[in-house]
């Protein structure tokens, strides 16, 4: 509450009532409390009154020297900038009491950092665009999904399980199923929840139920998560750096692939573009017996294989499957059509 009303303006007592969620008797009472303790809050009368700090009072000093703490301002800078950003309130709380702790000039100048520096957000990738799904596009979508990812980062730190049901546009909605978390990873503006599905009755070793191997589950597909006294305690060496450098993506891929491979021949230069592509570059690349590069990978849709293929141009042929030629075949005559000496240049033939 002293956080709130250092900040220079007057807070009625209805937002402080529904800022810390306490009737507004409390509020009226707290703020006696922390009077008659000699702090010098002053009230101000009318509509738009309310209380406000009088200069000159200064908090307890949060044991952080200046620098320190503008570089975890700018931290929290960055952090907004995120499409969701865990633990909101938290943060905000955080903003105030670094604020407090700087001398009166650079508090002046941090205050207004926002309209100083600034983090451009992941650009939209043309390649790997998402479908639109209904399921998760309401406007309280990033609300629910900082729940989740506040949540799950309140399980890695209390060393709990938690419960999870997830769901996902390209198959059937899993059943529930509690979950060891073991780190969380930010990619591309995306949150991943990193962790193993418990299995139960398997195993003698851990008899409340052993776990399946590492998994990722994106915070936005996340329909639910909640934890509870019943969760058992998380055991776990797992390091964030093992999956890191988009190490999950190939482990991912490598699944992938056994469910059937979209296959492009490529010549020597695009065959490197591909593997500095932060998805491409997780494909498995072989050399075929006419020099061409092979490139391999998981695809269920031909349209962004049929968009990549003709993003390459010249010297790329699409191998597999050999059912999505006929189409790359089509739209690269229709193409040649509109590209024909006789066309007029508008998209139509003269």
């Amino acid at each position: 509450m002293l956080l709130l009303l250092r900040g220079g303006r007057v807070v009625s007592a209805k937002e402080l009532a529904r800022r810390f969620e306490i009737s507004m008797r409390t509020v009226y009472r707290d703020i006696e409390v922390l009077s008659g303790l000699g702090i010098p809050i002053s009230v101000e009368m009318g509509r738009s009154g309310g209380f406000k700090m009088r200069e000159g009072y200064f908090l307890p000093p949060v044991t952080l020297g200046a620098e320190e703490a503008v570089s975890l301002l700018l931290g929290l800078i960055l952090l907004r900038r995120l499409r969701v950003m865990p633990f909101p309130a938290e943060a905000d709380f955080a903003e105030r009491k670094l604020l407090a702790a700087l001398p009166e000039e650079t508090r002046k100048i941090m205050a207004n950092a926002s309209r100083l520096i600034g983090f451009e957000r992941v650009p939209a990738d043309l390649l790997h665009h998402e479908p639109d799904d209904p399921q998760f596009g309401r406007p309280e979508r990033g609300d629910r999904e900082a729940t989740v990812v506040s949540r799950f980062l309140r399980a890695l730190l209390t060393r709990s399980r938690v419960r999870i049901r997830y769901h996902s546009p390209y198959r059937s909605e899993e059943p529930e199923r509690e979950v060891e978390p073991h780190g969380i990873l930010w990619d591309r503006d995306r949150w991943y929840l990193a962790g193993s599905p418990v299995v139960e009755g398997r195993g003698a070793v851990n008899p409340g139920g052993s776990t399946e191997e590492n998994r990722l589950w994106r915070a936005d597909r996340v329909v639910e998560i909640s934890s509870g006294p019943g969760m058992r305690p998380v055991v776990s060496d797992f390091d964030v750096a093992s999956i890191l450098d988009r190490k999950w993506l190939r482990s991912a891929m490598d699944r992938w692939l056994k469910g059937g491979a979209v296959k492009i021949g490529l010549n020597a230069e695009q065959a490197e573009r591909m593997r500095h592509d932060w998805f491409y570059g997780n494909a498995v690349f072989e050399t075929g017996g006419d020099g061409r590069v092979i490139m391999s990978y998981a695809e269920d849709s031909p349209e962004s294989t049929l968009e990549l293929v003709r993003w390459l141009g010249p010297g790329a042929e699409l191998l597999e499957p050999k059912s999505w030629r006929r189409d790359l075949r089509e739209s690269l005559g229709s193409m040649l059509a509109d590209h024909s000496e006789g066309g007029n240049g508008d998209g139509s033939a003269s």
